[in-house]
């Protein structure tokens, strides 16, 4: 990417932003319950928006992203981060966290 006069980088250059699900095979916590509990997306500075789901539903944004997130919420493995978009060369699939796919 390349950074304009301000240092930012281009809005065409930006990469887009990628939906997710968090997914549970075990409510480790017996609040989230199990299978997709929480929705999100990660925007293109690496921000985290989340939305959990169900009775007590909320929405909390991670300024530091899905490390923050899985630190708390990640259970030791125990949470899965589910893609619903395609990554792009700017921005390949993740790595750091367990994949359903």
């Amino acid at each position: 990417m390349s950074a304009d006069s301000t240092g930012a980088d281009s809005p065409a250059e930006q990469a887009n932003p990628r939906r997710f699900v968090l997914r549970c095979d075990i409510d480790v916590s017996g609040i989230s319950g199990t299978g997709d509990v929480a929705e999100g997306i990660e925007w293109s500075d690496g921000t985290v928006a989340l939305r959990w789901r169900g009775k007590w539903a909320t929405t909390v944004v991670w300024d530091y992203g899905l490390d923050a997130l899985i630190a708390v919420h990640g259970h030791n493995g125990k949470t899965i981060v589910r893609w619903l978009d395609a990554a792009s060369a700017s921005r390949p699939p993740s790595t750091t966290y367990r994949s359903c796919d």
